[in-house]
């Protein structure tokens, strides 16, 4: 299971109602890679494909592919503002380290 933040959940709102394309919610994929072990893609998505599993929370719809599951399973997704540049940072228990950045590791 996925959990977004309250956070998440706005930044992911206010994309969809600036997306040129209509869309149901967004898309994580979870790749090796990244400096501890996993990178994350995310992008806007208007349909559900076979074998994707599909999170709820305040109508926001994400889409995880099968690939995908097992490496995100107990992940959490925020979104952070401050000095640094805003953007998502990805809490997973999968990965086997933690970095500094939060953006390509978990």
């Amino acid at each position: 299971m996925i959990t977004l933040t309250d956070n998440a959940v706005a930044a992911v709102k206010s994309a969809l109602a600036r997306a040129s394309e209509p869309a149901e919610g967004f898309r994580i994929m979870v790749q090796a890679g990244g400096c501890a072990g996993f990178k994350y893609v995310m992008g806007l998505e208007s349909i559900s494909r076979e074998g994707d599993f599909i999170i709820e929370k305040d109508g926001v719809k994400v889409f995880v592919d099968a690939g995908s599951q097992p490496h995100a399973a107990g992940m959490t997704v925020d979104f952070v503002t401050g000095p640094e540049p805003s953007g998502f940072v990805f809490d997973n228990p999968n990965a086997r380290e933690k970095c500094a950045c939060g953006k390509s590791c978990g």
